[in-house]
């Protein structure tokens, strides 16, 4: 493991912890004695990206956090939340079990996250990802966002119509009621 300090390879593990799907170790350098963080995670076997053109490619993360992250530039978000949208597609990948995905599967699945966490960076997202070509696909896809859904179809049925993009349904909260007593003397 390299020092991200100094650059030398030599360095000695303080503390191992397990998380839910990695591994967090504490190292310390024994050339310059800094101390960093490291995670190490099980590699599953690649995903490979359909492209519009038919091409394959490897499932590349880091481009999927820069696009991500260039729709959400300058938004009043909170800490971590592109993060947390980019955790959450790659469970959701996962969780899949395939060889490949289209690029659109993995588009909508962005755009869904995105929709739930800031709706101006949806449309960022959303005009360089279906190539708005003039002002009228702006207005379309706004007024699409800006009207409540009246469709009572159940999504998750419809995954035989196109590739198979994960349907989150939002959780209800429950109030639990308080049952503490009081007694009155």
């Amino acid at each position: 493991m390299f020092c991200p300090y100094c650059s030398s390879e030599n360095s000695k593990v303080i503390d191992s912890r397990d998380s839910a799907d990695s591994i967090r170790r504490r190292r310390e350098c024994l050339a310059c004695s800094l101390r960093f963080t490291t995670y190490e995670r099980i590699q599953t076997r690649t995903l490979a990206v359909v492209k519009r053109d038919g091409n394959r490619e490897d499932f590349d993360t880091e481009k999927l956090w820069i696009s991500v992250k260039n729709a959400c530039a300058k938004r009043p978000l909170p800490i971590g939340s592109i993060d947390k949208v980019i955790s959450d597609i790659e469970s959701d990948l996962a969780k899949l079990s395939r060889a490949e995905i289209s690029s659109r599967a993995i588009g909508e699945m962005v755009m869904n996250s995105l929709r739930n966490l800031d709706r101006v960076a949806y449309i960022r997202f959303a005009s360089v990802y279906r190539d708005f070509r003039d002002i009228e696909n702006f207005k379309d896809e706004v007024d699409a966002l800006l009207e409540p859904k009246t469709n009572d179809t159940d999504n998750s049925q419809l995954s035989f119509l196109d590739d198979e993009i994960p349907v989150k349904k939002n959780k209800k909260r429950v109030r639990k009621p308080n049952t503490t007593i009081s007694t009155v003397k």
